[in-house]
């Protein structure tokens, strides 16, 4: 029987200016829409610890492009097509 040799996610240092330089934004504060790059979330902080900050804050986010789009509000969201 073979094993999986599994290797450890790496580790991010958190950065809270980084976040909140984002959710503190004009757009965010007034129920926009904010975008980043996915290498830069994934450099700074990681998927998990940006989705669990948009999530935190009950707002929407969706992956496309290469980019990660956060609509800073808890309303539904419905996508169309």
């Amino acid at each position: 029987m073979q094993t999986q040799h599994h290797q450890p996610a790496p580790s991010h240092p958190y950065h809270p200016r980084w976040v909140m330089q984002i959710f503190n934004s004009k757009a965010a504060r007034s129920g926009g829409i904010v975008r980043r790059a996915v290498q830069d979330v994934e450099r700074e902080i990681g998927r998990d610890a940006f989705f669990a900050e948009v999530k935190r804050r009950d707002f929407h986010v969706m992956e496309c492009g290469g980019q990660f789009v956060v609509i800073c509000r808890n309303t539904p969201l419905k996508v169309h097509f």
